[in-house]
């Protein structure tokens, strides 16, 4: 689940009453048919950071 609000910083001044906050959900992300992705809850909302597994990144494991 992500939350998506108004825009702040430079924005903060002008006029924002157009915007209203999101919930946003999103579905559970697979790597295969079979295996669940486990991703940060950033990443769900933005782009992914980094898409490896544990094997890839350290082969003894």
């Amino acid at each position: 689940m992500g939350w998506q609000g108004a825009p702040t910083g430079r924005y903060l001044n002008e006029d924002r009453s157009f915007w209203t906050l999101h919930a946003v959900y999103m579905p559970p992300l697979l790597r295969s048919s079979t295996v669940k992705k486990f991703v940060a809850g950033y990443e769900l909302v933005c782009e992914p950071q980094r898409d490896m597994t544990p094997e890839k990144v350290n082969p003894r494991v």
